[in-house]
């Protein structure tokens, strides 16, 4: 990330302000998609597992649309703003790499011990994502907060606005 932990955002002119909350919040769209990426990587292997339990012979592409439906498509409603393309980001990369590594993509050729090394390390890629969003979030949190704080207080005026923010 860029360091915005560690800088008081009121020591922070508007423009950089501004700034940094972008990078921030194109670095949350980033660790969002991602992190949706995983999880409708779990899902499929619970479904796998359920797959497994129940003796069927469905194959777990059939619900592709579903899963991944439920998980790049679907969240909590969040004020609209443009999106940038993730599937290229680092993050996306590497979660790739990790399936790859695991053969995520092979599930139903796994033995079961292997199945729970996708499900784990998949979960552990998972939280990680969802502690770094959290961490995004009170950044950002704080950088909307002083923003807030300048426009109540007529130290930033809603002329002063641009396109990008």
């Amino acid at each position: 990330m860029d360091g915005s932990a560690t800088i008081d955002p009121s020591e922070l002119s508007l423009a950089d302000l501004r700034a940094r909350r972008a990078e921030l919040q194109r670095a949350d769209d980033a660790v969002s998609y991602v992190r949706r990426l995983a999880q409708a990587r779990l899902d499929m292997v619970s479904h796998e597992r359920q797959r497994r339990l129940s003796g069927s012979h469905l194959n777990v592409a059939e619900d592709l649309p579903a899963v991944f439906s439920r998980h790049l498509t679907g969240g909590p409603a969040r004020p609209p703003r443009p999106v940038e393309d993730a599937s290229e980001h680092p993050l996306a990369i590497q979660l790739d790499e990790l399936c790859s590594e695991v053969r995520a993509d092979h599930m139903a050729e796994l033995g079961d011990d292997e199945l729970e090394l996708v499900a784990s390390r998949l979960e552990a890629f998972e939280r990680t994502r969802s502690t770094e969003r959290r961490e995004l979030f009170d950044r950002l949190d704080a950088l909307s907060a002083e923003l807030v704080r300048r426009y109540r207080d007529g130290e930033a005026t809603v002329d002063g606005l641009y396109i990008n923010d």
